[in-house]
């Protein structure tokens, strides 16, 4: 009887998964020059929409998690670059500043979210100024010194503030 318990429990275990996987990650097949069929899987990124300010409270909590942000960018930085315990290398990243959504009379960059781009991405937004709308999507990868750390895989520029002459 135990042993009737156990494959079912594995068979439903075995069948979600399988349902899961489905859902989540599709897949094709591709057919090779001698005519052999192999079944590949694709794999998708899926985020989480999240506010900035939760991702600070709770470093720990999205640790290897895919995020998206959308926030103010406040302004390109050195922050972060080249320590040890979370490095990213300032020859091949730079990080940026957004500003906290939780201040609106004035500006304050969220400093404790530690945020890095490519270097050769950034170049193409170097126009950005602080105010700007920008959204982001990537993985939170260390919770060194308590704060979260985050590599960017894609940026986007919603919305520009017009800008104003100076004479």
């Amino acid at each position: 009887m135990n042993k009737l318990k156990s494959f079912i429990a594995i068979l439903t275990i075995v069948t979600g998964l399988s349902v899961y996987a489905g859902t989540q990650i599709p897949s094709y097949t591709i057919v090779s020059a001698n005519g052999v069929q192999q079944s590949q899987v694709q794999t998708t990124k899926t985020y989480i929409n999240v506010n900035p300010l939760d991702i600070v409270a709770r470093p720990n909590f999205y640790l290897n998690k895919n995020v998206k942000i959308k926030a103010k960018f406040d302004k390109f930085s050195t922050l972060g670059l080249d320590y040890k315990p979370a490095l990213r290398s300032s020859e091949k990243y730079i990080s940026f500043l957004i500003q906290r959504p939780d201040i609106t009379d004035h500006n304050i960059p969220l400093s404790e979210l530690k945020i890095f781009l490519d270097r050769n991405e950034a170049e193409k937004y170097i126009d950005l100024n602080s105010g700007d709308t920008v959204e982001f999507t990537g993985k939170v990868f260390s919770n060194a010194l308590g704060d979260a750390w985050m590599d960017v895989d894609k940026f986007t520029v919603l919305s520009t503030k017009p800008k104003t002459e100076t004479k």
